[in-house]
């Protein structure tokens, strides 16, 4: 986070604003043409391959990135909505610049597993977007399904559990890459913290046991 720092003092004013609107828009665009136009191999063109960007498709390093995750129009609504609200939320409590370092340094860590496995997907890195604000803003409210409401610590534990599961027990080692490079970048933003939390945890159960130790 030092590092951080200072990277945005000297750099703070170059950012994309309401970087994740825009990446909500491509997707979205992305998405209708995939929709409404199914024979069109959009998708085969804008997806990461490692053999066609070593043939000099390089625009497959970022087009992956707005790939939508499913084909039905309702839930992909509810979805690029969701994107949105924790993307700009993350945007307005770290300020442009953190959550451009963030989000890209997460798409950085899905390309070099993209070309260590042969693929790449923005699927987990969404999933660490839902991991970052849940730490910042556990209480914070969505409604799923746009009527349900939801803390998003509860959220966070589901994508937690749905990622160590698909860790644990995917068949392809390639999964398990894609799956801990996708989540470096949380890892740098807030493996610290976790560090710092467990270390005072254990800290104060060694001060708790020697004072029990000292009455008994």
């Amino acid at each position: 986070m030092n590092l951080l720092n200072k990277l945005e003092r000297k750099f703070g004013r170059y950012y994309i604003s309401n970087l994740m609107l825009y990446i909500v828009i491509g997707t979205g665009i992305v998405f209708a043409f995939w929709f409404l136009a199914p024979d069109i191999p959009l998708l085969s063109f804008l997806s990461f391959d490692r053999s066609a960007i070593m043939r000099g498709q390089v625009w497959r390093i970022l087009s992956f990135i707005f790939i939508p995750e499913n084909g039905n129009p309702i839930s992909m609504v509810f979805w690029l909505y969701l994107y949105w609200l924790i993307g700009s939320s993350l945007e307005d409590y770290w300020g442009g610049f953190r959550f451009n370092v963030y989000y890209f340094c997460g798409v950085l860590f899905a390309v070099i597993g993209g070309f260590i496995t042969g693929y790449a997907t923005v699927h987990y890195l969404n999933l660490t977007l839902f991991l970052a604000i849940a730490v910042i803003n556990p209480n914070m409210q969505l409604l799923l399904f746009f009527f349900l409401p939801v803390k998003m610590k509860w959220l966070a534990w589901i994508d937690a559990a749905f990622l160590i599961y698909n860790f644990i027990f995917t068949p392809f080692m390639s999964t398990r890459i894609i799956i801990l490079f996708s989540m470096l970048n949380f890892l740098l933003f807030f493996g610290g913290d976790f560090f710092r939390f467990i270390r005072d945890k254990i800290k104060y159960r060694k001060i708790r046991s020697s004072f029990k130790n000292r009455n008994r």
